[in-house]
């Protein structure tokens, strides 16, 4: 990995910190955007040569607060913050005052509510929130909804103008309002940790901060709102997942797929954490989309190997989920379970009445030619297989899709 990208998969961790202080600060999210990515431009400018500082958040922080109050210097909007003390003294002492872990996990989760405010439709919400908070691409938000960019560009733009419009305020809801808002809170974060666990594009594959941040913000969301179900099936999901995370990549860098991981690197202790989350959520009530989720993650989880993995009661459980959540990708991950049972031409009858809606999504095209190679059609596979590569997979999995359709002229 070369310093550069590096440098950009720092930023990205620091990101949900950075520009949720930086909002609260100038109380407008397109300035703080505008701040912060001055403040990284410096630091790419200056780390290289003179190396990187102890506290990376603090000088982003500092150089960001700075490089917005130019901002609204030069366009003559000078407000309150712009008659702060602005001495490197007073500004050193502002910030250690501002930088208490627990208030910087507040900012992020202030941040998040406010993305969630009634005048955005929630598809909107979810968007904007990911632009603003997890920073991700319009492209990369666009393969998460599987949209075309375009649209999603249109979405975005109309979104920031709505809130500009409805003077969205920038303070913490109170808890009813709170309230409200926690199902599509839930969501973001749940985005936020798949971005960190299997990044939508580029170089860096696995962004374990982002990971993390989800898994503190869901645990401080969790101590608001103790008695939801849903939300600790949503924690113990995450904990299940991050529980493999030292065995998901190879020495060389390249993706271990989950059947061929070493389930002895899988950290039991997390495991642990996550089955006792599971069992008293799934004691509130009905089953929730995370909570089943949840049990998904955990029936991999607990399969002391790959062909102990219980695939019927995964197959069941994908389709609980799929009642209560009609979705083309849990059909998609339903299909792989029922390959295991009932075999890949079972599994391919599945996946054709998905192609329309899934063909945008890369991860439709790799599991098709997946099974499509079992059935020895090794050309239908190559073609499949080089559509999920034209869809901007991050590089390593494209190394994976390349050595796939190698393997696939090969057998030809």
């Amino acid at each position: 990995m070369t310093q550069h990208v590096w440098l950009q998969a720092r930023f990205a961790s620091i990101r949900p910190q950075a520009l949720a202080a930086l909002t609260r600060q100038f109380r407008d999210i397109d300035l703080a955007e505008e701040a912060f990515a001055n403040a990284c431009l410096r630091a790419l400018q200056s780390w290289p040569s003179s190396g990187m500082p102890d506290d990376p958040l603090a000088w982003l922080l500092k150089v960001g607060r700075n490089c917005g109050i130019d901002i609204i210097r030069k366009n003559q909007r000078l407000r309150e913050l712009t008659t702060a003390p602005t001495g490197e003294d007073d500004v050193e002492r502002l910030y250690a005052e501002q930088l208490d872990n627990d208030g910087l996990r507040d900012d992020v989760l202030r941040l998040l509510f406010i993305c969630c405010h009634s005048s955005l439709s929630p598809q909107d919400q979810l968007a904007v929130a990911l632009k603003t908070v997890a920073g991700m691409s319009v492209a990369q938000i666009a393969g998460a909804f599987v949209v075309q960019p375009k649209a999603m560009e249109q979405r975005l733009t109309r979104a920031r103008r709505t809130m500009t419009t409805a003077d969205v305020p920038f303070e913490t809801p109170d808890m009813t309002e709170r309230s409200r808002r926690l199902k599509t809170v839930s969501l973001m974060l749940y985005l936020l940790f798949n971005e960190g666990w299997s990044a939508s594009s580029g170089e860096v594959q696995i962004k374990e901060p982002l990971c993390e941040e989800a898994i503190r913000l869901t645990r401080l969301l969790l101590e608001l709102f103790p008695g939801i179900g849903d939300l600790m099936g949503l924690l113990a999901l995450f904990l299940f997942q991050h529980s493999r995370r030292d065995a998901r990549l190879d020495a060389k860098g390249d993706l271990v797929p989950l059947d061929d991981q070493d389930r002895g690197q899988w950290d039991r202790s997390m495991i642990a954490e996550a089955c006792a989350l599971l069992e008293k959520a799934l004691r509130r009530g009905p089953s929730g989309p995370f909570q089943l989720q949840a049990a998904i993650a955990s029936v991999h989880s607990l399969a002391p190997a790959v062909q102990q993995t219980d695939w019927h009661e995964l197959a069941r459980l994908y389709a609980l989920l799929y009642a209560i959540q009609p979705s083309a990708i849990i059909r998609l991950n339903q299909a792989v379970s029922i390959e295991k049972i009932k075999g890949p031409e079972a599994a391919l009858a599945m996946l054709q009445p998905l192609s329309a809606e899934l063909q945008s999504y890369r991860w439709y095209h790799a599991v098709c030619a997946a099974f499509l190679f079992d059935l020895e059609k090794f050309s239908d596979a190559k073609t499949a297989y080089e559509m999920a590569c034209s869809l901007n997979p991050t590089a390593a999995e494209r190394r994976i899709l390349e050595d796939k359709i190698m393997a696939c002229e090969k057998n030809s």
